[in-house]
C-alpha cells in the first residue's frame, strides 16, 4: 500500500476524529496492510521467523502515527510525568503521544533514550527535557518479543533517577516479553497481540 498525498477525503480523517475502538480497529487494518509481513526472516534477537512485522510502515504513517497517540494517551497512567523508548522504534511513537498530549492539554514531555551514550556535548543517554528526580516515566515500544530491548530503556531511565513501573507496546509477539516484564516487577501493555494480528490479516486476504 503506498501513501497518497492528494488531498484527503473526511474518511481518511478518521484518525483525528474516530472514538478509541474504532482507531484501535483501524490501527489494526494498518498494521496488517502496511507492516505485517509473511517469509524467512532473522530478527535482532537473532532469532528465525516465519513473519516479520516493520511498525515504521505505520509509526511513520501520518494516520497512523495520530492514531497511536491518542490510543497510547488513553492507557497511560494519570500520574505519567514523561513518555520514553530506546531509539529508533520508539522514536515516532513517544514523539506522537507528547504531540497529541498538548492537544488535549495534558502536555506530556517524550524522552528518547540512546543505545550508546554520544560521543559529544554531555555525553549523554537521554535525550530531552530535564525531569525532576523521581518522576513516574512510561516506557513505549514497538513490537516486543523478548522484552530485552525496552528494557535497555528503563534501565537508563532508573539510573538517571527516574521511576519506571509500566511498558506498553503496540504489538506483542508473544515469545516471553511479557512474562520477562512480569518476573521484573514491570507492569505490562499491549494494544495489540500477534494473534490479533495474524487472525486480521487473513480476514483482509480472503
Amino acid at each position: 500500500m503506498t501513501y497518497s498525498t492528494e488531498t484527503l477525503t473526511e474518511s481518511d480523517m478518521w484518525a483525528a476524529s474516530a472514538d478509541i475502538a474504532t482507531l484501535r480497529q483501524n490501527l489494526l487494518d494498518l498494521f496488517c496492510q502496511l507492516a505485517y509481513q509473511e517469509g524467512d526472516f532473522v530478527l535482532s534477537s537473532g532469532q528465525p521467523s516465519s513473519y516479520y512485522i516493520n511498525g515504521k510502515q505505520v509509526t511513520l504513517h501520518p494516520q497512523g502515527a495520530l492514531a497511536i497517540g491518542r490510543i497510547l494517551l488513553s492507557l497511560l497512567p494519570s500520574d505519567t510525568q514523561a513518555v520514553a523508548g530506546l531509539t529508533l522504534g520508539a522514536d515516532p511513537i513517544v514523539t506522537a503521544v507528547s504531540v497529541v498530549s498538548a492537544y488535549e492539554n495534558q502536555p506530556i514531555p517524550a524522552l528518547i533514550i540512546r543505545k550508546e551514550a554520544k560521543g559529544h556535548g554531555t555525553k549523554a543517554y537521554i535525550e530531552g527535557p530535564n525531569l525532576v528526580e523521581g518522576a513516574k516515566v512510561v516506557v513505549l515500544e514497538d513490537v516486543v518479543t523478548t522484552g530485552q530491548s525496552a528494557m535497555k530503556a528503563v534501565d537508563r531511565l532508573r539510573a538517571a533517577g527516574y521511576v519506571v513501573n509500566e511498558v506498553i507496546s503496540l504489538v506483542d509477539r508473544q515469545q516471553g516479553g511479557a512474562e520477562f516484564y512480569q518476573s521484573l516487577g514491570l507492569r505490562f501493555e499491549a494494544v495489540y497481540t500477534i494473534q490479533d494480528i495474524q487472525e486480521r490479516y487473513r480476514e483482509l486476504a480472503s
